[in-house]
């Protein structure tokens, strides 16, 4: 019954602070005890995961209501950090407005990408130019079979 007895201490600190070594420490076990129970108790494994959770909740309340005392002394990292992470209209964000055009690949391109597909044993279907399916994104280079880096329009290397 003592093992039991154990495990329950060990979920109730779990529940109070979600870090598994600091419960592992409040109740005297190892952490190698803690997994070994989990892969052999699928019951455990269970209320180890909800208390987990329920002391990762616990935490985030008290978080936040740290930040909201704070806030309420006019701490304006705390203000800030709460709008940013509250209101929409102070979310950091990214604006892409370029739009950059799709190019076919030539037919020595297609070649050395169906050669590359058939050593990787994938299907060759998955290269066919398909002016409206986009999969492939501009990052990738694209130099010829002397591999000198990338090439312009007329097909001239740039370096």
């Amino acid at each position: 019954m003592k093992k039991n007895t154990k495990k329950d201490e060990f979920l109730e600190q779990l529940r109070k602070i979600p870090i598994i070594q600091v419960a592992c420490e409040k109740v005297g076990l190892s952490r190698t005890s803690i997994y070994r129970w989990k892969d052999e108790d699928e019951e455990f494994k269970k209320d180890m995961e909800k208390a987990l959770a329920e002391g990762e909740s616990f935490v985030n309340d008290m978080s936040e209501s740290q930040v909201l005392a704070l806030i309420k002394d006019q701490n304006w990292s705390a203000i800030s950090f709460w709008l940013k992470h509250h209101h929409p209209a102070y979310r950091n964000r990214v604006e892409v407005t370029a739009v950059a055009p799709q190019e076919e690949l030539t037919s020595e391109q297609e070649g050395v990408v169906r050669e590359a597909l058939r050593l990787a044993s994938l299907p060759l279907n998955t290269i066919e130019n398909d002016p409206d399916v986009s999969t492939q994104s501009n990052s990738t280079r694209t130099g010829g079979e002397d591999d000198q880096g990338p090439e312009d329009k007329d097909g001239d290397n740039q370096e």
